[in-house]
């Protein structure tokens, strides 16, 4: 059979993944698998009880378009925001602003909190205090430090810190500033009375007990503040408006998580309130600007009304009632009714003034009084200035959420200078019209006042006061009427929006933690996390572990195995004959015999024992396996050839003074150097003291004359030498050796090193080539077919550090070495 027959140098080096033995690897550190899943279910546990639950509750609130029941076309003071469709966004978008939220939290004080120690952490108590702090707000309260209640009765507790700086930050919440206060460092206690005021640097305002509350001596609570704009901007970011469905695109849910449902329930309901109040003061915009108007007119009005019924009083004291003729009577109504309309025209024209004086100087066009509140009802006029309402309105919202670089911005100041500017045209139109009007009144008031010039003076003056009276006390009615209206129309407005459901606590609503989640995460990483450790281990480690990686990546026959015993020597065959580590030597020497029957010549036969580095057990097997043969009655010899590091002299308590070297150089006799050891029919020959050149004088004739004389001495002959893949000294005494054994050390040797012995075994530089396995171990589920169930592994020690230097081991080795064990 050829060597080609043994090895396939295709099928080597194209090793598929070795699944079973991945799979193997597993099974071995199944400790390690069931550690990792324990630990990480114990982290689990201690997450999910210290986590606090987070719930979800939600509200329904309703946006429509609701008509004032007493709008009517001579009624209008109000405006419409553009349908339901664009209030819901308005709605959507305003919820979400920082405006809105800081009227929620202001409202609600939730800066503020009340704590009591849990197992864990200080628990929130919102609503399960038996007492209320009635803050101050125009003095400090110190942030993010919490400050301990102690009650010591029911009428008497006691205020109690202990701060470890001098220096706080403390917020003042009627206007939101932040300023750095002094503190007391160190443990701090103060007793106060039940409602007394509570005056200290870090704490300002009044606790004073619930009705009906009673309080267990020595109970502890805790009140922390924090910063207002942060609460506001945690809130803001946290609640969630959106359809309830599609069906129904204006109903609206509003959805907010937290770790505590009743602030959920207050805050989701104080939302919805505060809403609902503030689109109805954006509703009442119009008619409250209106009555602003009103009033501000009105009491100029009053004040002519007044100054004109004064001077008739006076005129009637100086001088007698006149009686009119008919015709002059008729003629004084006639100009009274033209006044009347020229004081009403004259209204009209000086609110267009005003208005264009507005529109022109001012950039806030909320406060626009309706044009109604003067008589005009021109339709574009009144359509105009509530679309600049509407669009200005919207503006003011859209800042809160809304960078000002914005394309919002642009394209709704756009629409607002487009309204303006039609605005501003019908003004202009408007005030020609109302100019005519006005000439064509003063015209037939100069015709009139013609035919009263022939009257006496007095009655004249009279007539004068008269219309000026009669037209002030219309003026005030018409106002008062207009003011009445725009009260009426404020009064009667509700809400675009309603409560559908509000926000309640009914039990459940809980999202968070998912304890089930956190065990089935820990369970996969505590299974995977290994699992990728010991793949990656498993790729990284390039040694062999058992004989069927060895047939996988070789062809060469194993001969033997070789297990552990731990004894104080390596004459192990001699002195303990029975162990199982002498069977197996006895096993190895009958399975050479085979090997041996092939050979024609019938002198003795040469056994070469090498490995590829050290430390692979050597000269052990050189040793035992000399042992096992002198003791079966062959006249067997061991040389020590391994000239650079040797050896094999210290068990058969010989000095290393001379040996093969000396014979080599011709400096000593065989005989000279030979050694007849205890063990009958065993003689060793050490190596000698370490020449300078080994590999020459292994090459020499001398060598091969030693080599010829020794077979016809002896039945046996064993070379201990050096270890093939380090120095080439082995090569040159394979043209000696009738078998070779190749020493493989599990756990130890390198798979690449079998990749150097099989291309020797397949150049012919080595023959008769079989592998023994040391360090092995028999397992169930590896290494099945070899194996006779004693130890891992032998004790003589580490085979020496001639040819390189020896690292010492890391402690990851040391680990993974228990590893391996297990």
């Amino acid at each position: 059979m050829s060597n080609q027959d043994y090895l396939d140098t295709e099928e080597f080096g194209r090793i598929s993944f070795d699944f079973r033995g991945y799979l193997f690897k597993i099974l071995n550190l199944w400790k390690l698998v069931l550690l990792s899943i324990s630990t990480a279910l114990l982290i689990a546990y201690f997450i999910n009880v210290r986590k606090q639950n987070i719930y979800k509750l939600n509200s329904l609130i309703s946006v429509e378009n609701d008509q004032n029941p007493f709008f009517t076309a001579n009624t209008s003071i109000s405006f419409n925001w553009g349908g339901v469709s664009g209030k819901v966004g308005k709605i959507i978008t305003a919820i979400k602003t920082r405006t809105h939220n800081e009227k929620v939290v202001d409202s609600l004080q939730f800066y503020m909190q009340y704590l009591v120690n849990g197992k864990y952490r200080k628990e929130d108590v919102y609503k399960n205090v038996p007492f209320d702090f009635q803050i101050d707000k125009s003095k400090p309260q110190v942030l993010s430090y919490p400050v301990g209640i102690r009650f010591l009765d029911n009428n008497e507790f006691e205020v109690f810190t202990e701060f470890e700086g001098a220096k706080r930050s403390a917020q003042k919440y009627d206007n939101k500033s932040i300023n750095s206060i002094s503190v007391q460092t160190g443990v701090f206690t103060k007793k106060y009375k039940n409602g007394e005021l509570i005056d200290l640097p870090f704490l300002n305002g009044r606790l004073v007990l619930k009705t009906s509350s009673q309080v267990k001596t020595g109970s502890e609570f805790f009140i922390q503040f924090s910063n207002f704009d942060g609460i506001v901007n945690s809130y803001k970011n946290k609640i969630i408006i959106g359809a309830f469905s599609k069906s129904a695109s204006s109903v609206l849910q509003l959805q907010l998580a937290g770790t505590n449902k009743a602030k959920i329930v207050d805050y989701l309901n104080a939302t919805s309130a505060i809403l609902s109040k503030s689109e109805l003061e954006k509703k009442n915009l119009y008619a409250t600007n209106t009555i602003r108007f009103i009033d501000s007119s009105l009491a100029t009005v009053n004040l002519n009304l007044i100054d004109v019924t004064d001077e008739m009083n006076k005129f009637r004291k100086q001088n007698k009632v006149f009686n009119v003729t008919d015709e002059i009577s008729q003629v004084s109504n006639q100009l009274r009714a033209y006044d009347l309309t020229k004081e009403q025209e004259q209204l009209k024209l000086n609110y267009l003034d005003n208005l264009e004086t507005y529109l022109k100087t001012k950039t806030d066009y909320t406060e626009i009084a309706a044009p109604t509140s003067v008589g005009i009802e021109e339709s574009n006029i009144l359509s105009s200035v509530s679309k600049i309402i509407a669009l200005a309105s919207e503006r003011q919202n859209l800042e809160y959420t809304t960078k000002e670089s914005s394309a919002l911005f642009k394209e709704l100041d756009k629409q607002i200078d487009s309204e303006k500017n039609v605005l501003l045209e019908v003004i202009k139109s408007t005030k020609k019209t109302l100019g005519i009007q006005l000439s064509t009144i003063n015209r037939s008031i100069v015709n009139l006042e013609a035919k009263l010039i022939d009257l006496p003076e007095d009655q004249q003056q009279f007539l004068k006061i008269q219309r000026k009276l009669d037209i002030s006390q219309e003026a005030y009615n018409i106002y008062t009427a207009k003011r009445s209206e725009a009260a009426i129309v404020k009064a009667a407005n509700i809400s675009d929006i309603s409560v559908i459901d509000e926000a309640k606590d009914i039990g459940g609503g809980r999202i968070g933690p998912n304890k089930s989640l956190n065990y089935m995460m820990a369970l996969m990483l505590g299974f995977f996390i290994p699992m990728f450790l010991i793949f990656m281990l498993f790729l990284l480690d390039n040694t062999i572990h058992g004989s069927d990686e060895i047939e996988q990546l070789s062809k060469i026959p194993i001969l033997g195995l070789i297990g552990k015993y731990n004894y104080k020597n390596n004459l192990i065959v001699f002195e303990k004959s029975k162990s199982a580590v002498a069977e197996s030597f006895r096993s190895i020497r009958s399975s050479l015999q085979f090997l041996y029957k092939k050979l024609e010549n019938n002198q003795g036969k040469t056994l070469m024992i090498t490995s590829s580095v050290s430390g692979e057990g050597k000269t052990f097997c050189s040793i035992n396996i000399a042992t096992v043969y002198a003791l079966s009655g062959k006249k067997t010899i061991l040389l020590g050839l391994d000239l650079r590091k040797p050896k094999i002299f210290g068990d058969f308590n010989i000095d290393n003074d001379k040996g093969v070297v000396n014979y080599l150089i011709g400096e000593s006799d065989f005989e000279e150097v030979k050694y007849v050891t205890h063990i009958e029919n065993l003689d060793v020959v050490p190596s000698g003291p370490i020449p300078p050149n080994p590999s020459e004088l292994l090459m020499s004739d001398q060598m091969k004359i030693l080599i010829d004389q020794l077979r016809k001495d002896y039945d046996m002959i064993v070379l201990d030498t050096p270890p093939l893949g380090l120095v080439t000294d082995a090569l040159e005494l394979t043209q000696y050796a009738d078998a070779t054994i190749f020493m493989v050390r599990l756990d130890y040797t390198k798979k690449g090193m079998l990749a150097l012995v099989n291309a020797k075994y397949r150049a012919g530089e080595v023959k008769n080539i079989s592998f023994v396995l040391n360090f092995y171990k028999h397992k169930t589920n590896h290494n099945y077919g070899y194996g006779y169930g004693y130890g891992y592994g032998y004790g003589y020690g580490v085979y020496g550090n001639a040819y390189h230097e020896k690292d010492k081991k890391s402690i990851w080795k040391r680990i993974k070495k228990v590893f391996n064990r297990a």
